[in-house]
């Protein structure tokens, strides 16, 4: 039966999706399939979904969208639609000493700040992790490709634009290596549905005391790259090729 939002039927999915948020991004991703293996299974509201192979395993990628709203109602459909394993691939604006744009960020846990997930939980104190196993893929696969990637705490926010002074200072001292938008309620979806859940992330921004995101967002060009990096990292990874 077709979802609501996401306008595919069971088997349209492989088991393996992965979840950029930008949907010319998925259109971008399934260009890395094998030759004449993409087929668009979704179009509906711009959340562009195809499915194909690489290296000859089923894999599917699905634009979620910005935020946990958008990414929620999107993986709670696909995994309706039989998806087993999730792997974000999206952006994030660094925090952490020492972490550049350019770099890789492999998320082992995504403090909830958000209001989805708040909304999930109905408040109650909660730790949303990465699956290990899926994680680990991850770490192998950028050695592989020889990317050295920064694994550790993300915070997932609701707030892009966010003006208060002391805020990047506040979750720097808590250990947090960077700010996203999508990781925890994707990591408490998959947990509650028994599912592996992963998320890599490419240094878009860094905000800290004397420089802005818009100050040190990389430039579109160098952007691209870093994150064709990172899709070659989460395609070897969930499909182990």
């Amino acid at each position: 039966m077709p979802q609501i939002h996401l306008r595919a039927d069971e088997g349209d999915y492989a088991p393996l999706v992965l979840l950029p948020g930008d949907p010319n991004r998925a259109r971008r991703i399934s260009e890395r399939f094998d030759a004449g293996s993409a087929q668009e299974v979704n179009a509906h509201r711009g959340l562009l979904g195809f499915t194909g192979t690489f290296n000859g395993t089923p894999v599917s990628v699905q634009a979620s969208g910005m935020g946990t709203p958008s990414l929620s109602i999107v993986v709670e459909e696909l995994l309706r639609l039989g998806a087993r394993r999730l792997i974000r691939v999206g952006t994030c604006g660094a925090i952490a000493p020492g972490l550049r744009t350019g770099e890789l960020v492999i998320a082992t846990a995504a403090c909830p700040v958000d209001g989805a997930t708040a909304t999930y939980l109905h408040g109650e104190p909660y730790a949303p992790v990465a699956d290990f196993a899926l994680t680990r893929a991850l770490v192998d696969a950028a050695v592989e490709v020889g990317i050295m990637a920064r694994t550790g705490l993300v915070a997932s926010v609701d707030v892009f634009y966010n003006t208060d002074a002391d805020y990047a200072q506040r979750w720097r001292d808590r250990g947090v290596l960077a700010f996203e938008m999508e990781a925890s309620a994707l990591f408490f979806l998959a947990a509650r549905a028994g599912v592996e859940a992963g998320c890599a992330l490419t240094v878009s921004d860094v905000l800290g005391d004397d420089v802005t995101s818009e100050e040190s967002y990389l430039p579109l060009d160098e952007l691209d790259r870093a994150i064709d990096r990172m899709i070659d990292v989460a395609l070897v990874a969930g499909t182990g090729a």
